[in-house]
This record gives structure tokens, sequence and C-alpha cells, in this order.
């Protein structure tokens, strides 16, 4: 098959069994690929399925200028979008974005705004959004994308990844296993899911030191998981569980993913291998457990597959453990 564009190779990513890393666990756990998107990255449905519904209905015309705040995938994602359709782009990042994916976004012709101060809750999601706004009042054109509140994102992933997988298994998982930021991945696919398969427990992956769960802020490194502000979207009463992953755990789980199943994977990935990890040794023998890995590993490089990255970020789990401990003593 030919297709019209890059645009139209988004979606239909595999799903592989994880039978060599979780070989000893009781439980199937199943992953799909959505680090094979052209863009790299589960971001692409998005991206894709935003700019061209806001094309079709007249809320994005042909002159307009993209704007978005972003860790980084969804950037790259919108940028590869809007220079398929013409478009300008502006991507709003902060200091934890990887120099690789700066260059992404630059090679595929988007703007740079880069905010440096930290918000209220120690993150830069609060001043990127401010940023953002300027942006709209200093530019007529300007049409902000805002992945936190549109309903858009979360309905990209009902029709993309939800409608594929009930295509491709041959019967329920028990499990829904996702990383969360925006939370429009999480919703999509386990709305879907759920009008198949009622009994699903779908379980959210934080971050250690994101606010999404009510838990309290602290500094972390990892970009694409968790938030220092909670979306608009997010409705935690669809969550069964939530598991927290620190840095370091995200970062072991990503180097064993790749070691044992060849899966060159980023940092969200690792986390919801850590959570998986630890859900396992309590599920039901025979439960499938399915999640998806939502980027490429090369833009890690500089930090989850960095010795020198992984040996702080050993240390602040350490502290953290011992912290802890310390509290229940």
């Amino acid at each position: 098959m030919i297709l019209h564009s890059i645009l139209n190779g988004i979606g239909e990513t595999p799903i592989v069994r994880l039978s060599r890393l979780f070989r000893n666990s009781p439980c199937e756990v199943l992953a799909k690929l959505e680090m094979l998107n052209p863009g790299g990255s589960v971001k692409d449905r998005p991206a894709r399925y935003i700019i061209e519904r806001g094309l079709a209905d007249g809320t994005i015309q042909p002159d307009s200028h993209i704007v978005e705040s972003s860790s980084g995938n969804l950037a790259i994602a919108l940028a590869m979008a809007c220079r398929i359709h013409g478009l300008r782009f502006t991507a709003v990042v902060d200091p934890k974005i990887s120099p690789i994916n700066l260059k992404i976004i630059r090679c595929y012709g988007g703007d740079i705004e880069l905010v440096t101060e930290k918000d209220s809750q120690n993150g830069y999601l609060e001043t990127r959004i401010e940023r953002v706004k300027h942006l709209l009042r200093e530019q007529p054109d300007a049409v902000w994308i805002n992945q936190y509140a549109n309903k858009r994102n979360w309905q990209s992933h009902y029709h993309g990844e939800g409608e594929e997988i009930l295509k491709s298994l041959d019967g329920p998982v028990d499990y829904l296993v996702l990383g969360v930021s925006t939370s429009g991945t999480v919703h999509g696919i386990s709305r879907r899911l759920r009008e198949a398969w009622p009994d699903l427990k779908v379980v959210a992956v934080d971050a250690v030191g994101s606010v999404l769960f009510g838990t309290p802020p602290s500094p972390r490194e990892l970009p694409g998981i968790g938030a220092s502000r909670v979306p608009e979207l997010l409705q935690r009463g669809e969550i069964d569980q939530a598991i927290h992953i620190d840095d370091y755990e995200s970062a072991v789980a990503c180097r064993e993913l790749v070691k044992h199943e060849g899966i060159f994977a980023g940092g969200s990935s690792g986390s919801v291998i850590a959570a998986i990890q630890r859900l396992s040794s309590q599920a039901p023998r025979g439960a499938r457990i399915l999640t998806v890995l939502p980027d490429r590993g090369e833009r890690y490089l500089d930090s989850v597959y960095d010795d020198e990255w992984l040996s702080r970020m050993k240390d602040r789990h350490l502290d953290r453990t011992s912290h802890l401990l310390g509290q229940i003593a």
C-alpha cells in the first residue's frame, strides 16, 4: 500500500508478548509498541487527529499558527503534522526537554519558546501554559492545541489504540496499565476497552513527585509522565489504582526491557514496566496485563541510558527510601 503522506503511517502498531522479561511471572504481559509510530511516539495520534479535525471544522485555519506546551513528544508530533499541512508551529518547552528532541522539532521547522522559571509546584507546566497564553494575546492567528483539556486528545486514543487492541486480541485483558500525564491516553483507551470488557481494571502509573493523584510535589527528571498540575481531562473516578514510580525505577526497568526483549524504549515505558513488575506479584495467576510503550529510547541517551545520570537517580532513590523507612519506624 502506498500512503498519501507520513501521517497515514500513524497507527496499527504491533502488540508484543513480553515473555522473556516476565518469564517467571504468573501473568501474561502484552505491550503495544506506540514507539513505532513515524514520529516516534504515541503523541503522533492526538497530533494528527486534533490538527486534521480542526482543519475540517474550521477551528484551525490554513494560515493558523499552532502553539502547544509540551515536554517533547507531542511537540515533535505536532511539528511533523504542521509541516505536512503547511502550518506554522511553536513549541513551548522547558529545560527538561532533551537536546535531541529540540533538534528534531527544529528539523521539522518548528519554533521554540523555552521557559526557565519553575512554577509553584516546583515544575514547569504552569509557566509553560502562561507563556502559551502570552503568545495567544500577542498573535491573533495563534491556536492553542491545549492537550490538557482538549477532548480530541482522548478521542484520538479511543478511535486509535482502543479500536486496534479490540481487533488484535482474541479475548479480554484483566488490567490496563498506562502512564499518565495529560490523561488522554489512559482515558481514550480505557473508555473504548471498557465498552467491550466492563470488568477491566485500569491502573494509572504516575511519577513520584507528580501531583496528579494527590501526592506532594517533589523534583523529578523524566518528561512525559506525571505533572505539576492536574489536567482538566483527568477523571480520577475512572482509575482503579495508581502506582507511583520514581526516575531510578523507570530507568532500571528501561534497561531490563532492552536487555531481555530487545525493545529500546523511553523513560515512561520503564515506568509502566516497573509498575507491572510490582502489580504482577499481587495479581491473580493467569491475569492478562496490557500496556503501551509510548516512545523510543534514543531520546533518553543523556538520561535513562547514561550511567552517571543513573547513579544520581539511584542516590535520590535511596535517600527517599531511607526517609520513608524512617517515617515507618
